[in-house]
């Protein structure tokens, strides 16, 4: 099993990832014949995730989905971020009862 700040890790690199598939696919709404970004976002079995992109099968741009994608992605990695850092406040205080 991973450690938990390597999870937490793992969910800002998917977040970060998610954030950047829509902000492409906000800056190319109005070109021509564009096929959207899609993150595939899959659980690690050691725990975590991992996350692939793929071009949407329609074209045209879904500006409403990709400003909620965007949202998503700011609190997830957010929400991990406070996990990463309380896995270290927790490891520190446990090293100074260890002191």
């Amino acid at each position: 099993m991973a450690s938990v700040s390597s999870i937490s890790q793992s969910g800002m690199n998917a977040a970060q990832t998610r954030l950047d598939s829509a902000a492409h696919n906000v800056a190319n709404t109005e070109t021509k014949a564009f096929r959207r970004q899609e993150v595939i976002q899959t659980e690690q079995q050691e725990g975590g995730v991992s996350t692939a992109l793929s071009q949407s099968t329609t074209e045209g741009a879904a500006l409403e989905t990709d400003m909620v994608a965007q949202l998503q992605a700011k609190n997830a990695f957010l929400m991990n971020l406070q996990v990463f850092k309380t896995s270290n406040q927790m490891t520190g205080a446990l090293l100074d009862q260890k002191a």
